[in-house]
């Protein structure tokens, strides 16, 4: 049963959390809210709001939508509304909501694993023509993201998308997100096994269900059985992990914990195995613990990071295993270190069956409609019906057979899809920026697209991996602390005294078993105009100074702040 303020499924815990009281918590009996969102949710599930805009605000317009609604409730099926244009960063944290509030909405499409059919991304790239102006973003969490729709044409859109099995619920929100998979599952050669049967498990089982749709805040999820570690598991809520467990076989290592944002936090193991079968069952206990224990007085610490870094990974384990489960979990063995520095899935690479599935590369993630259309056009000549999006903002087509791949990667090289891009195309992504996102200070987009091509003309020799990660705020959408080049968004004085655009570096942050938080040199802050010069300056440092086959997150931890400056 549900633990919820009408129904709670415990009414006699048999431990308490270790900040109990004034956390808001529902295991120990805590259901009055304690903030407005609390509120709002109490008040009304998130997943009703549907019908009000199917019959109500879509028929009377942008004006007749409940303030609830519009900043709060509209979120569980993917829509925020996006920044009124001409508003600089300045006054971000300054104007009130409303003032920031355009009348038009970023609506999310979940998609789950990475998983498109052709037949699905053409009616994704149709919509993005049609209703939002061309606008069509491949997210870091395999998503796609519109800008500039009407909630006029809100109740259409879902009408398409859900005619080819696709859709918004729980895009956005205080719910459980869009499940992150290896967009490989089922054919690389090296897979230890494929996770989508349990990702379409726990959609069936979690996804617009009421007993999950009021949670303390968002719920990242990750399932991969790569051994290349494709999903960013470490900084997900929950993460299972391919391993082969030298007794059971193949399956899964059971990670919770992970989160950026303004507190980071790497994941932790809870050393537990999970065979594939009862994937979905752990991911439930999980998620259960987060809905009943997680804390609920203050927004900034309503993430599961935060209880499951004031029980420790023995507790929570007990918790799970004594009270959710009701036993015991097999103990496992953790990841292996990943044989590769690129966890894309860039370029060609033979499927297990014989055929090929070919990496590519856009710009900052940035496509658009037809651009998307096109895609699936391409691939579909080339003798594919699947593609799939990526955690890294990039996209595959599989399934072509060995006398197509030159044909396909020509096509898509047409399209400014780069199969073999540059070390900057590949490893730039950049989250949605003062564009379109009420919470930015800066541009981001635009900034990262003419980054790469500075540093493709200034450095053309220049092979080495690299990940340069931008974000127009604090909150770190565009993994900010976890690259190798972390740019945080912020006003910065320029030479002349006057506040512009720049950023905040992060230095030798990371993914994969050893992973870490970049390193911030006191004072070093860059203009958005001095940017192209200073990443110059310091990768050519690290050339210079690296020893044989360093890393650049290595080199950077130890490097001097002159040589970082």
């Amino acid at each position: 049963m549900a633990a919820t303020p009408e129904k709670p499924a415990i009414a006699t815990p048999r431990r308490k959390a270790g900040r109990h009281r004034g956390e808001g918590q529902w295991a120990v009996g805590h259901f009055t809210p304690l903030n407005g969102n609390e509120q709002f949710k109490k008040d009304d599930d998130g997943l009703n709001v549907r019908t009000r805009i199917e019959t109500i605000y879509s028929k009377a317009g942008f004006h007749s939508i409940d303030p609830n609604d519009l900043r709060g409730r509209m979120r569980w099926w993917g829509l925020y509304t996006q920044r009124k244009p001409g508003i600089d960063g300045g006054k971000t944290a300054i104007l009130e909501p409303e003032e920031l509030d355009d009348e038009y909405f970023m609506l999310r499409v979940r998609i789950d694993g990475g998983r498109l059919t052709t037949e699905q991304l053409r009616v994704i790239g149709e919509i993005s023509q049609e209703f939002a102006r061309g606008t069509a973003d491949i997210t870091d969490r395999q998503n796609v993201q519109y800008h500039w729709i009407r909630i006029e044409d809100v109740p259409e859109i879902w009408d398409r998308l859900e005619a080819v099995g696709l859709s918004t619920t729980e895009a956005c929100g205080d719910t459980p997100r869009v499940i992150l998979g290896s967009p490989v599952a089922g054919i690389a050669e090296d897979e230890i096994l494929d996770g989508t049967p349990a990702i379409e498990e726990i959609q069936r089982r979690i996804v617009g269900n009421k007993d999950f749709s009021n949670l303390p805040r968002k719920f990242k999820s990750a399932i991969s059985g790569s051994p290349l570690l494709d999903v960013a598991h470490e900084i997900n809520d929950i993460a299972f992990v391919g391993v082969n467990h030298p007794e059971h076989g193949p399956g899964f290592d059971l990670w919770v914990g992970g989160g950026l944002s303004t507190n980071p936090k790497i994941g932790v193991r809870l050393g537990a195995w999970v065979p594939l079968d009862e994937v979905p069952d752990v991911y439930e206990a999980v998620i259960s613990i987060f809905r009943d224990y997680g804390y609920r007085r203050l927004r900034t610490r309503a993430r599961l990071k935060f209880l499951v870094a004031d029980w420790g990974a023995e507790k929570f384990r007990q918790v799970l295993e004594d009270e959710y489960l009701e036993r015991k979990l097999v103990d496992g063995p953790a990841p292996e270190q990943p044989v590769q520095r690129w966890r894309d899935h860039v370029g060609v690479h033979r499927q297990k069956d014989g055929r090929f599935y070919v990496g590519f590369a856009p710009r900052v993630g940035r496509v658009d409609g037809t651009v998307l259309t096109k895609i699936a056009e391409v691939a579909e000549a080339h003798g594919s019906g699947r593609v799939r999006t990526t955690a890294e903002q990039k996209m595959l087509v599989l399934d072509v057979e060995e006398s197509q791949v030159e044909s396909l990667a020509a096509a898509l090289e047409a399209l400014d899809l780069r199969v073999q891009p540059s070390p900057f195309r590949r490893g730039t992504m950049a989250c949605t920026g003062i564009e379109f996102c009420k919470l930015a200070i800066v541009e981001t987009k635009a900034r990262g697209a003419s980054l790469i091509d500075e540093l493709e003309r200034r450095i053309p020799e220049f092979d080495e991996p690299i990940t340069i990660n931008i974000n127009g705020c604090p909150n770190a959408c565009a993994r900010i602390q976890v690259a190798d080049i972390g740019l945080k968004g912020q006003l910065v004085l320029d030479d002349n005294g006057n506040q512009v655009e720049g950023f905040q570096v992060h230095l030798g942050g990371a993914l994969g078993l050893e992973a870490g938080f970049g390193r911030k040199v006191r004072g070093l802050k860059v203009t958005s105009a001095e940017l192209p010069d200073y990443v110059e300056r310091v990768l050519k440092r690290f050339e210079a100074e690296r020893e044989d086959g360093e890393r650049f997150a290595a080199w950077a931890a130890r490097a001097s702040e002159e040589s970082l400056s």
